[in-house]
C-alpha cells in the first residue's frame, strides 16, 4: 500500500480484454480506459494508480502497466470485460462494437484509501459505476468523468447508447467531463459540439472534452478551444478518446492552459492512433509535432 496523497491521477475503470477485428481477422488485446489512459499519464510524467476488476487469470495482464510504474489495485471477478471491435480496413473510423464479459460492479469499499489530485471515473460500459460511486468520489476531491460508461448499454448481444437518467445529478459533481459527438448529440440534442459543450457545461462540469475523427474540441472557463487529429494512419485508432482525454487531464493538474492541454491532448492523440496498444512516445515527440503545426 502507498502512502496516502502520493498520486496525481488515480483511475477507476474495467480493464479489458477485447478482440480486434479488422477485415474478418480477429486478434486478443488489452483495452479498457485504465489501461490506454495510464499508460499515457505515467509517459507525460505523472504518478498514476488504477483500480479496476477482472478474473484472476487475467491479472497478468495488468503487467504491462505496473512495468510502466503504475500503481495496481485489482479486485476478483467472475470474467473480465471484454468487448469485439469489428473493423473494415478501408475505413478505420467506423467498427461494430459486441460485449464480450463484464466485471462487474465496482463497490465503495473496493476503492483504496489514497487521496489523488483527480479521480478518473472512466468506466467502459453502463453498470461499472453508479451514482452513489460518483458522489462517493466526488467528496475526496476533483472528478473527471468519461460519459461513454454511463450511456453505453449491453442489451442483445450488442453495444447500445441510451440516455443517462442520473445525467443531471451526477453531472452536478464533475470537474472534467470527457463524451464523443456520438454521446454529446444524444445527451443534448446538438450535432455541433460548440453548443453541445455550452449545454453541456449548464450541468455543472467545469473543463469538457468532446472528440470527433477530425479532433478534439475543449470548453474551459466559458472559452472553446480546438486541436486537430492528423495520423499518417489509423491502425492504432482504438483507444482513441481514452487517450485523448488523459492527456487533456494530466495536462491541466501538470500546469498547463486548456488551450496548451488541448493542443497537446491533440497532438498526443494524433501519434498513438498510428499504432496500437497506448502511446508510448515521450514529450520531445509531442513537442516535435507541435512544433510542425506551428
Amino acid at each position: 500500500m502507498i502512502a496516502p496523497a502520493d498520486l496525481d491521477i488515480l483511475v477507476i475503470g474495467h480493464f479489458a480484454k477485447d478482440l480486434l477485428v479488422i477485415d474478418g481477422v480477429g486478434e486478443r488485446a488489452s483495452g479498457g480506459a485504465v489501461f490506454y489512459g495510464s499508460v499515457v499519464l505515467k509517459r507525460l510524467g505523472l504518478s498514476v494508480g488504477i483500480v479496476t476488476r477482472l478474473h484472476p487469470d487475467d491479472f497478468s495482464r495488468l503487467d504491462e502497466v505496473r512495468q510502466e510504474g503504475v500503481h495496481v489495485f485489482a479486485t476478483s471477478a467472475t470474467e473480465t470485460t471484454g468487448i469485439e471491435n469489428i473493423y473494415d480496413s478501408r475505413d478505420m473510423e467506423r467498427r461494430i462494437c459486441k460485449p464480450l464479459g463484464f466485471a462487474g460492479a465496482f463497490r465503495l469499499e473496493e476503492i483504496p484509501p489514497v487521496r489523488a489530485r483527480v479521480y478518473l471515473l472512466i468506466p467502459i460500459v453502463a453498470g461499472e459505476v453508479d451514482l452513489a460511486l460518483l458522489k462517493a468520489m466526488a467528496t475526496r476531491g476533483p472528478v473527471g468523468m468519461d460519459v461513454q460508461g454511463f450511456v453505453r448499454v449491453p442489451e442483445g448481444g450488442a453495444l447500445v447508447f441510451k440516455p443517462w437518467p442520473d445525467m443531471a445529478e451526477g453531472l452536478a459533481h464533475i470537474t472534467y467531463l470527457k463524451a464523443d459527438k456520438a454521446e454529446a448529440e444524444l445527451l443534448t440534442g446538438e450535432t455541433d459540439l460548440e453548443r453541445a459543450a455550452h449545454r453541456l457545461a449548464r450541468y455543472g462540469p467545469k473543463e469538457i472534452v468532446l472528440t470527433q475523427s477530425s479532433g478534439v474540441t475543449v470548453y474551459a472557463g466559458g472559452r472553446i478551444y480546438s486541436a486537430p487529429f492528423t495520423p499518417k494512419n489509423l491502425s492504432g485508432r482504438t483507444g482513441r478518446g481514452d487517450t485523448c482525454f488523459a492527456t487533456y487531464v494530466g495536462k491541466r493538474i501538470a500546469g498547463a492552459s486548456p488551450e496548451q492541454a488541448c493542443r497537446w491532448a491533440g497532438a498526443v492523440t494524433t501519434l498513438k492512433q498510428e499504432r496500437p496498444g497506448p502511446w508510448r512516445g515521450s514529450p520531445a515527440d509531442v513537442e516535435a509535432l507541435l512544433q510542425s503545426r506551428s
